[in-house]
């Protein structure tokens, strides 16, 4: 039986400590937390849990109530849009499609911007065309 935490199966053949991870909104250090809490040893393997011990992790998680998964991308979308309306630097790059956190664009972000390059060569002609 695979785990289920907020609506994703976690990886049966994982650590638990990594398996957690899979959940957006959790990393490794949140998920170390959420095991101490729980009282769960973080080398056990996802497949090894009882339904008690996915039981405690759903509790603790519930209980510190992390933004996981939809909620948190609706939180990050009400941030942007914040930022937008408010008319700052950070809100005029993302609407603009840019770089937000100072990045360079003369050289870089090329994807960013749209202006992507698919082949690189010298233009040279090869020997075998001709002029």
């Amino acid at each position: 039986m695979a785990a289920r935490i907020s609506g994703i199966n976690l990886p049966d053949n994982k650590r638990i400590v990594i398996s957690l991870t899979y959940v957006k909104g959790i990393g490794k250090s949140r998920s170390e937390k959420i095991l101490a809490n729980a009282g769960i040893d973080e080398s056990k393997r996802s497949k090894d849990l009882t339904e008690e011990e996915v039981n405690k992790i759903r509790n603790v998680i519930d209980k510190e109530a992390y933004f996981l998964e939809g909620e948190l991308a609706r939180q990050v979308h009400v941030n942007v849009k914040r930022l937008k309306e408010i008319g700052s630097w950070r809100g005029l790059r993302h609407s603009k499609n840019l770089p937000v956190r100072g990045q360079r664009t003369k050289t870089n972000s090329r994807t960013v911007r749209g202006n992507i390059r698919k082949t690189a060569t010298s233009g040279k002609k090869g020997a075998a065309q001709k002029t």
